[in-house]
Order: C-alpha cells, then sequence, then structure tokens
C-alpha cells in the first residue's frame, strides 16, 4: 500500500474545490433572484471563476514555485475557506463576484499542488493511477456534489453551501497538515520562461491535445440536457437518471484511465480514449427513440472521455520533467478556457445551425485532438532517434 490513503485524502480536497466551482450552475436560479440580476448575469460568476482559474493558475504556481508543496497546499486551502466566509457574508453580487475571484485563486492552486503531490508520493508504475484518483475526485464533484448543493440550498438557502464549504476547508487544512509529508517544490521557473516552454513544439502539441479533447467534449455536454430530450427523444422524466448514469461512468473512466496508462502506457490509452470518444459522439445522432441505445453511447463516451483526464495529466508531467508542476498549472489553464470556449461555440451553433450539430462539432473536436496526439508521438520518435544517432 503506498500511502494510498494520502492520495484519497488528496482526492476528497479536489472534490470539495470542484464543489464550490460547479455549484453555481446547480443554484444559478437562486442566485439569480437573491441578487436581482437576470440568469445571463448569474451565469458570468461561472465565466469569471474559469478565467480566474485559467489565467491565474500557472502565474501563481510559477511564484510559489520553491515552496514546500504541504505549505502551498495548507496556504491555499486558506485562501478557499477565507473566500468561502466571503462569499457566506457580504451582501450584493459584486462582493460576490469578488469572493469568487479569490475562490479560483485558491482553487487554481490547491488541485495543480494535489495533483503534483500524487505525482511526487507515489512509486514507479503507480503515478499515473495516483493521478486518476486525484481526477476522480475532481470529477465526483459534478455528480455527488453538485446534488448536494442543491439539496442544501433548498433546505437551508443558498448561503450554508458556502459555509458548510468553509468548515470542510477547514477540516481538509488539519488534514493536510498532518497526513502530507514535505515535499520540496520544483525548480522555479520564471513566468517569462514559463510561458516560453509554449513555444517549445512538444509543449504546445500537448496542450492542444487537452484543449481540444475537452473543448470537443464541452461543446456537446454542455448543451445535453436539451438534446436528449428534442434529438434523442429521451422523456424529460427520465433525463436525470441518465444524466446520472453518464456521470457514474465518468468516476470509472477516470480510474480506468489511470490504470490502463499504467499498464500498457500512454500512446494506446490516450489515442484509444479519444477515438471512441468521437465515435460515441457521433453515434449519438443515430440513437433517437431508443432509451437503451442512448444510455449505452452515453455510458460509453463519459468512460472514453473521462479516461483521457489522468492519462493527458501524466503524459504532461513526462513532456517537461523538470518543469512538472508548471505543465500541470498550465494544463488546468488549457482545461478551464476549453471548458469556456467549448461551451461558447455549443452555444453559437444551437443558435445559428441547429441543436443536432452539437455532436458533430464535437466529434469534430475530438478528432482534431486526436491529430495533435500522433504529431507529437511522431515528434517524440523523430527525436529520439535524433538523439541516438548523435
Amino acid at each position: 500500500m503506498f500511502a494510498s490513503w494520502k492520495v484519497y485524502v488528496l482526492a476528497i480536497v479536489t472534490f470539495l474545490v470542484g464543489t464550490s466551482e460547479y455549484i453555481v450552475s446547480g443554484i444559478l436560479d437562486r442566485l439569480s433572484e437573491s441578487f436581482g440580476v437576470t440568469l445571463a448575469t448569474a451565469g458570468q460568476l461561472i465565466t469569471i471563476f474559469s478565467l480566474v482559474y485559467g489565467i491565474c493558475t500557472p502565474v501563481l504556481m510559477a511564484l510559489t514555485a520553491r515552496v514546500d508543496r504541504r505549505r502551498l497546499m495548507v496556504g491555499a486551502l486558506g485562501v478557499f475557506v477565507l473566500s468561502n466566509l466571503m462569499a457566506f457574508v457580504l451582501p450584493g453580487y459584486g462582493l460576490f463576484v469578488v469572493a469568487r475571484v479569490f475562490m479560483a485563486l485558491g482553487a487554481g492552486t490547491v488541485v495543480v499542488t494535489a495533483l503534483n503531490i500524487a505525482a511526487k508520493i507515489a512509486p514507479e508504475g503507480r503515478r499515473a493511477g495516483a493521478i486518476a484518483t486525484v481526477v476522480m475526485g475532481f470529477t465526483a464533484s459534478l455528480i455527488v456534489g453538485v446534488p448536494l448543493g442543491r439539496i442544501m440550498a433548498d433546505a437551508f438557502g443558498w448561503k450554508s453551501v458556502f459555509i458548510g464549504i468553509a468548515a470542510l476547508g477547514l477540516v481538509a487544512m488539519a488534514v493536510i497538515q498532518r497526513s502530507v509529508p514535505k515535499l520540496e517544490g520544483d525548480a522555479p521557473i520564471p513566468l517569462a520562461k514559463q510561458l516560453a516552454l509554449l513555444r517549445k513544439p512538444k509543449v504546445a502539441l500537448g496542450l492542444s491535445i487537452t484543449f481540444f479533447w475537452l473543448g470537443g467534449y464541452s461543446i456537446a455536454y454542455t448543451y445535453l440536457s436539451p438534446y436528449l430530450v428534442s434529438v434523442s427523444g429521451i422523456q424529460d422524466a427520465h433525463v436525470s437518471g441518465v444524466l446520472l448514469a453518464f456521470g457514474l461512468a465518468s468516476l470509472v473512466g477516470s480510474k480506468t484511465g489511470g490504470f490502463v496508462t499504467d499498464r500498457w502506457g500512454v500512446r494506446p490509452t490516450l489515442l484509444g480514449g479519444m477515438v471512441l470518444h468521437a465515435v460515441m459522439l457521433l453515434a449519438l445522432t443515430l440513437m433517437t427513440n431508443s432509451v437503451v441505445g442512448v444510455i449505452l453511447a452515453l455510458v460509453l463516451w463519459s468512460i472514453s472521455a473521462w479516461s483521457t483526464g489522468p492519462t493527458q495529466q501524466y503524459h504532461l508531467t513526462t513532456i517537461e520533467p523538470e518543469a512538472s508542476g508548471v505543465m500541470l498549472g498550465l494544463n488546468q489553464s488549457m482545461m478551464q478556457l476549453s471548458m469556456a470556449a467549448g461551451a461558447a461555440i455549443g452555444g453559437a451553433a444551437v443558435d445559428r445551425i441547429s441543436l443536432e450539430s452539437i455532436t458533430w462539432l464535437g466529434a469534430g473536436g475530438v478528432a482534431v485532438a486526436i491529430a495533435a496526439a500522433l504529431l507529437l508521438f511522431r515528434y517524440g520518435r523523430m527525436r529520439s532517434v535524433s538523439n541516438k544517432a548523435m
């Protein structure tokens, strides 16, 4: 047992952080009513969080590169707890936006540091699995955290969600302080050099895989509920059950991706998952008025899509091993930006083309990610042959 319980502690922490990010989508109507703003304005809370998270996380990871990982995790959790207390105490939409900004700053640092710690404490051959476990915690927040938050908001008011998260955050700080060993940070990389990493073909290709894989996923997933009702022919009463099956499958996918990567390597896991991902998106267009067929396609889509997450996280740490923390930070930024871009593209497609188009466009995005992966693997082989020749 390679201190697996410590990895599960990290997964619980990322679950908590993920819940704070996604819960807004579950209580958007309550926030709109409470603040006296439109749903669209309330929805900007999601966009603001994603942009702050995506843009600031790599900067913060560069500035804190030398900091002991445990100290950094506890400090970031402190910012996270404070921001949730702000959300509970401060009145008005404008101050809630401020709280969300600080929440995003703390959340981004917590998630990247958790992934970094998991990779460092796991032995060789188990690192992808450790990363997968932490990713699974973040994924679970979508499936369990958001519904639980909605129930809590219905029972005690929406502000109770944030005081509850703050209280659990304090517990997490104490547990991390006691359970995680002191770990040195990575060699510091100035922000200019960090951004210079993007000029390296292998880094640019590696991050483009994340952008197009998750962007393609987001194009379809953002509008999945209306798609299931209007296109797939699923009755409205059955949608929640179908989405639950989709969510549970994502947990299986996250864990499977790490296991298969440890067993057979990055290349077959990454390419196989993305090919199945694209195929299942296209299969959805054929699965109409068949609950069994739709659920089967959704489950395979979810498993394949989320198997890519831990595999890609681990893959990026091998591209630039000496800058693994920076790479994970850049990847977290790319994930947030790709989800925002995918949602925007999906919305434009629904308005200007049709609801049916989102699966085709999503599959197209994933296809670009597959092409980027093939180019990256070919580049790696060419570099390897060149180095051997020298």
